[in-house]
């Protein structure tokens, strides 16, 4: 195996690494924005920090644009009231 070879590798494994953090960073950025917009407290990584109403337990979870939770089940009457809230500025949120 020749020396072109092996650093064309490594010059691939690099470029590819690095474009996985850029999307990584890219979608922490959409989901703190969504959340900052319905002004909702958020962790490191862009998670919103609400209180789950099925399971009654804290969680930092993605929000998407139309402001579901990604743990969201449609026709679930308490993921339905939760979608609700958040649209409304009315979840229960935590802070660590």
């Amino acid at each position: 195996m020749d020396e072109d070879g092996r650093v064309e590798r490594f010059l691939r494994a690099k470029l590819r690494s690095a474009g996985e953090q850029v999307a990584q960073a890219q979608d922490a950025y959409r989901r703190a924005k969504y959340a900052a917009a319905v002004d909702l407290p958020t962790d490191d990584d862009g998670n919103a920090r609400i209180v789950c109403r099925r399971y009654a337990e804290q969680r930092a979870i993605g929000v998407d644009a139309e402001g579901r939770p990604g743990c969201y089940e449609a026709g679930h009457p308490d993921c339905e009231g939760c979608f609700e809230d958040i649209r409304d500025g009315r979840i229960e949120t935590w802070s660590p």
